[in-house]
C-alpha cells in the first residue's frame, strides 16, 4: 500500500503541529543519534554492507542467538514482502483488522487469501497465519499461552507474529526465547518503533534459520543504506536511552479514550498507546481534514483497514497537553453536528 498509511506529514507541507496518526510517541530526545550520525561524516559517499550483517549480529548478541537466525531488512515491511515471496502461492490467513502490508504482500505473491477474525478460525490447510501483536490498529495484545497453544497446534502453518509495537505494551508478549524453541514462528520487529526513527526504515525479522535463509536468497543488495545501519548499531548500543514508561503510555491512552467516549465516540480497548475509534456520524476522511485546517492536527483514517467502516480512525495518544488539545477539537467538531 504506497498510501493510505498514517504519518502522512508528507502530503501536508507544514500545516501540521501535532501528529497523533503515528503510533509512537512524538515527544522524544534523539540529540545523541544526531550527533553521532554528524560524527560518522559522509558515510553515504560509499555503499554499505549488501547484507547488513554487522546490525544482524549486534541483535543476535543482544537476543542470545545465533546470526543466521536474525535477518535485518529495509523496515519491516521489506521482512513482510519477503516471507510473502518465499512462501509464493501459498494459503494464507490474516486475522483482521490489521496492518495492510501482509494483504498487499500476500497479493503481490499470489496468495490465496482468508480473513478471520479470531485464533479460532485458524485451519490446518492454511500454509501461513499473519497477525500483529500489539494489534495495528486495535491496540490489543493476544493472550500469550493461548496464542503459543494454537502455534503449536499447527505445527505445518508458519505464523507471522509482527511485534513492532511490543515496546509500547502492558500485557506479555511473545519473547525471543518463545520464537526460538518452535521451528514455526517468526516474529517482526522494528527499530524505527522502538526507537521512532520511521524514517530511516530499518526491522528485522527472528526466527528458524532455514525460514530466514530463504529470505536472505531472496534479498535485494545494499536494501538498507549506510546512514540506517551506522544509526541502528548506535541505538542499539544505546538503549537504555529509549526505554518507554509503557504504563504511563497506556494510562495516557485510557484517559483520552474515556474522554472521547463522553463525546459519544466508540473506542475499542487497548493494551498499549494507541486507540482505534468509531464516529457516531460523518466520516473519518472529513473529521481528518477539519482537524488539520483548524488545528494542524493529523489523525490515522482507519477506514482502509480490512473490515472497518468510513467511520473509524485511530489516534496514539501523546502529551497530556497535545491529547488535551485533540479533546477540544472533537468536541468543537462533534458539536457543528448538533
Amino acid at each position: 500500500m504506497i498510501d493510505g498509511h498514517g504519518d502522512d506529514l508528507f502530503h501536508f507541507a507544514s500545516k501540521i503541529k501535532i501528529n497523533f496518526s503515528t503510533n509512537i510517541p512524538q515527544s522524544v530526545d534523539h540529540s545523541g543519534l544526531l550527533t553521532h550520525l554528524a560524527k560518522a561524516g559522509a558515510i553515504f559517499k560509499n555503499y554499505p554492507e549488501p547484507e547488513p550483517r554487522s546490525v544482524e549480529q549486534k541483535l543476535a548478541m543482544l537476543h542470545d542467538v545465533d546470526a543466521g537466525n536474525v535477518i535485518v531488512t529495509n523496515g519491516a515491511t521489506e521482512a513482510i514482502y519477503l516471507l510473502a515471496h518465499a512462501h509464493k502461492d501459498g494459503k494464507s490467513a490474516i486475522i483482521v483488522p490489521t496492518f495492510r502490508e501482509y494483504q498487499d504482500a500476500c497479493r503481490v505473491h499470489n496468495h490465496s487469501v482468508q480473513f478471520i477474525t479470531s485464533l479460532d478460525e485458524i485451519e490446518d490447510t492454511h500454509s501461513m497465519v499473519w497477525l500483529c501483536n500489539p494489534n495495528n490498529p486495535t491496540g490489543q495484545v493476544y493472550e500469550k499461552e493461548r496464542l503459543l497453544t494454537v502455534i503449536d497446534n499447527h505445527p505445518a502453518t508458519v505464523f507471522i507474529v509482527d511485534q513492532a509495537y511490543s515496546a509500547f505494551s502492558v500485557k506479555d508478549v511473545l519473547s525471543i526465547t518463545d520464537i526460538m524453541i518452535r521451528k514455526n514462528v517468526v516474529m517482526l520487529h522494528s527499530l524505527t518503533k522502538q526507537f521512532v526513527v520511521p524514517g530511516l526504515r530499518i526491522g528485522y525479522a527472528v526466527g528458524p534459520e532455514e525460514i530466514l535463509n530463504r529470505l536472505r536468497s531472496l534479498r535485494m543488495p545494499w536494501s538498507v543504506n549506510s546512514i540506517a545501519i551506522e544509526a541502528a548499531l548506535y541505538l542499539l548500543e544505546n538503549s537504555s536511552s529509549y526505554v518507554f514508561d509503557a504504563a504511563l503510555l497506556h494510562n495516557q491512552a485510557n484517559r483520552l479514550s474515556d474522554e472521547m467516549r463522553g463525546l459519544g465516540i466508540v473506542v475499542n480497548d487497548t493494551d498499549c498507546n494507541f486507540l482505534l475509534a468509531r464516529l457516531p456520524f460523518g466520516t473519518s476522511a472529513r473529521l481528518k481534514s477539519w482537524l488539520i485546517q483548524h488545528y494542524g492536527i493529523l489523525i490515522r483514517d482507519a477506514s482502509n483497514f480490512e473490515r472497518l467502516t468510513a467511520r473509524h480512525f485511530r489516534v496514539a495518544a501523546q502529551t497530556s497537553q497535545e491529547n488535551i488539545t485533540l479533546i477540544k477539537a472533537l468536541k468543537e467538531w462533534i458539536s457543528s453536528f448538533q
